[in-house]
């Protein structure tokens, strides 16, 4: 289908003509529950509500258009955010919106990402938190995507504004900038559990004791003891300032790092954490180290394994797991290095003629 157009693709000769490669279909995944769960409650976190999705989706559709893409596949959901956003966007953009059976799960956006793979897509939009861009990644390894946040304590998506991640994501996906130009493989973490199918995080997997699956509530302290970080940042929230208040590693570093917890102790080291918005907790921790990509942190139940966040994983007694850090996870789209070089590569001269329903066309106007 097409959504209300007006809108004349850029003369060839000054796009088309110099294009990287072919142009491909955007793919825009929403997760309709990011920003919006219990932890509203527990600390001072945000809420991410469906109109500000919506208004997202449409500027990402806009963006896209006006970098040249010509078609997007978007995934649908229980609040029909996507397709409220295609019914007036004013642009001209063809809209392919997939067709499956809502479980409501996180199985929904797996089925998605799968369908867009297999559909040929050049880019992903993820508007989400960690958890969501870990299951886009658990689904397509080496996905080409710009994760947009709208969860809570988010590290691995950017805070962009959604014009701009639509016209970078668009741009890549539309063939003016290549891939290797735009984005970098970032890291994630091997999650290895004795016994059990392998898993990843993007940011964190931490070791809990005396927890269990599906609390959405804050990680208690005191039931953490192991903490693998991809990225270890001082200025985040969640478990990366955890460790990044002693030992930074940022996502260019090629390393990550390791932090041992342990029950209050006046012996060990404490420090005073930001593990969720506006929540400060303190955490003893016993040892803090940098970790070599490849190299294996090891650890027993029982307890269970959080990943990026979700406490998913649980470990039975004596139970073994393995965890390390490769750069081997997905190419992160970077929006000012993707725009740039389509500046150099001069794909916006000449991009005049330009309708939008919202100001009636433009100076050049037909």
């Amino acid at each position: 289908m097409y959504v209300l157009v007006c809108f004349h693709a850029p003369p060839r000769r000054t796009m088309a003509a110099s294009r990287a490669s072919s142009p491909r279909p955007l793919g825009i995944i929403v997760n309709p529950s990011s920003g919006r769960d219990a932890r509203r409650l527990f600390a001072r976190a945000d809420s991410s509500t469906i109109q500000t999705k919506r208004n997202q989706v449409e500027r990402i559709l806009v963006g896209a258009a006006a970098a040249g893409v010509q078609k997007v596949i978007l995934a649908p959901d229980a609040f029909r955010i996507s397709q409220n956003a295609c019914a007036a966007i004013g642009v001209k953009i063809e809209v392919e919106m997939l067709k499956f059976r809502l479980e409501n799960k996180a199985t929904d956006t797996a089925r998605a990402v799968r369908l867009m793979q297999e559909a040929g897509c050049g880019a992903l939009a993820v508007l989400g938190g960690d958890g969501t861009s870990r299951i886009v990644t658990q689904t397509w390894l080496d996905a080409p995507l710009l994760p947009l946040s709208t969860g809570t304590n988010n590290v691995f998506p950017l805070m962009l504004e959604s014009t701009v991640a639509g016209a970078a994501a668009g741009a890549v996906a539309a063939g003016l900038v290549p891939l290797k130009k735009a984005a970098r493989r970032t890291k994630r973490i091997v999650v290895e559990i004795e016994g059990e199918p392998p898993d990843l995080a993007l940011i964190d997997a931490v070791h809990l004791v005396d927890d269990h699956t599906g609390n959405l509530l804050p990680f208690d302290p005191t039931c953490m003891r192991t903490l693998v970080l991809s990225r270890a940042l001082p200025d985040a929230v969640g478990m990366s300032p955890v460790g990044g208040l002693l030992e930074p590693c940022r996502a260019e570093d090629d390393f990550g790092v390791a932090v041992s917890c342990v029950a209050p102790d006046p012996n060990q080291r404490r420090i005073l954490a930001p593990i969720s918005p506006g929540l400060y907790r303190p955490i003893h921790v016993s040892n803090v180290r940098r970790i070599e990509l490849g190299e294996p942190v090891s650890f027993a139940g029982p307890g269970l394994v959080a990943v990026d966040g979700d406490r998913e994983r649980k470990l039975e007694k004596g139970q073994n797991v393995q965890l390390r850090v490769e750069r081997d996870g997905p190419f992160v789209i970077d929006p000012a290095q993707t725009l740039s070089e389509a500046a150099r590569l001069g794909h916006y001269e000449g991009h005049t003629h330009w309708h939008d329903q919202r100001d009636e066309g433009g100076f050049e106007c037909c």
